[in-house]
């Protein structure tokens, strides 16, 4: 079984090479079980799309429900990304 540091350099690195077949197969396993390892996919993958399009309309889409940033906190964010 991976560990959840193992399993995080691997969801970082599955989204820039592709993994041999044994290693999909861990990492999917280990992110079934493991909700902080499921998060920490959803927010990378969130991170990415939001990089990728710096000109999103915001408010930007829930992670979760319930897991929202305040109305003043995405206005600063989203100043932040368009002045980068």
């Amino acid at each position: 079984m991976l560990s959840c540091k193992d399993t995080t350099r691997l969801i970082s690195r599955a989204m820039d090479t592709s993994l041999p077949i044994a290693k999909r197969i861990r990492l999917r396993l280990h992110i079934l079980i493991c909700k902080g390892c499921a998060r920490y996919e959803r927010q990378l993958l969130l991170i990415r799309e939001i990089l990728r399009r710096p000109d999103a309309a915001w408010p930007l889409p829930e992670v979760r429900p319930g897991e929202t940033l305040s109305e003043e906190a995405r206005e600063r964010i989203g100043k932040s990304l368009r002045n980068a």
